[in-house]
């Protein structure tokens, strides 16, 4: 079965989907369904969704509580081209408090020249917080873009950098 769920966070509502093994297919700042089943491409989105609680749940409140590791063992299911599964797994590995820039993200990915590649496998990352492509910054700092908003993104930063709490 697939399971929806949906928690309130400092940052406003955040809704988990995770299959029938636990791992998390999509989630994000939102308390719409469609919203996070948009996300998935249509022939990986589930049929039978039910409102149930998720094992990731956990993992959310411990990470808005400060344990900023909690969202690492999340086990997380995403389909995509070899070079994109790459990037998931290699924002995975971006340390809180220690984004990269687009440009620094294309270079661990083996291609300095291939940001716009970097940053449409940001883009097109499902499974937001608990592959954290909130951690990839334009060069000079700016914020780039965010699924769920600048707003959100700007908060994950700062409580990753120990600015809130």
């Amino acid at each position: 079965m697939t399971a929806i769920q949906t928690v309130d966070t400092p940052d406003g509502a955040f809704t988990i989907l995770s299959d029938d093994e636990g791992r998390v297919l999509s989630s994000g700042w939102t308390d719409d369904r469609d919203l996070i089943l948009g996300r998935l491409a249509a022939a990986a989105r589930p049929g039978d969704v039910r409102e149930a609680k998720t094992d990731a749940a956990a993992a959310v409140a411990a990470y808005y509580a400060g344990d900023l590791a909690a969202i690492d063992t999340v086990a997380v299911a995403q389909r995509g081209t070899a070079m994109q599964l790459a990037g998931w797994a290699a924002l995975r590995r971006i340390a809180p408090g220690r984004p990269l820039t687009y440009a620094e993200f294309a270079a661990e990915l083996g291609s300095p020249s291939a940001v716009r590649a970097a940053a449409s496998i940001c883009a097109r990352n499902a499974p937001a917080l608990f592959v954290p492509c909130h951690r990839v910054l334009r060069t000079g700092g700016a914020l780039g873009g965010f699924a769920w908003g600048l707003e959100v993104k700007r908060a994950l930063l700062d409580r990753e950098a120990g600015l809130l709490i």
